[in-house]
């Protein structure tokens, strides 16, 4: 069974906040020059931005951050952040894997922007909300 879409956009602006918050100003998340230079195509969104975007998605399926048990991810590519007011978008999808006698659902979890996969083995187990 698969469940709903989630799309997330992401701008420069959202990874300043995210910096702010985090504490993560490294350049490759604002300067285009910075992030060239080092090989990448352009600004990127930090990781655990990425990753907690996508557990948000988890969440909502959940229907309570509390029921989710489980959540993993290994990071795959980047995800690029143009410098305009679109920004990009993070496309989540799941499927379910499993239901376990116990009430527990096993779901596979892809994130994909402009079509590429950026996380690979993608796992959340959530239990029903209560």
């Amino acid at each position: 069974m698969e469940l709903p879409t989630k799309t997330f956009r992401v701008t420069r602006a959202d990874l300043i906040r995210y910096a702010g918050a985090s504490g993560d100003f490294n350049p490759i998340h604002w300067s285009d020059r910075v992030a060239t230079k080092v090989g990448l195509p352009g600004v990127i969104a930090h990781g655990m931005f990425t990753m907690a975007l996508v557990g948000r998605a988890v969440t909502e399926w959940a229907g309570a951050p509390d029921a989710v048990v489980e959540y993993g991810v290994r990071f795959t590519r980047p995800v690029v952040v143009p410098d305009d007011d679109q920004g990009t978008e993070i496309e989540v999808t799941a499927r379910v894997r499993e239901v376990t006698e116990d009430g527990l659902t096993r779901l596979d979890v892809t994130a994909t922007c402009l079509g590429d996969k950026v996380l690979s083995q993608a796992r959340a187990v959530i239990r029903a909300a209560r």
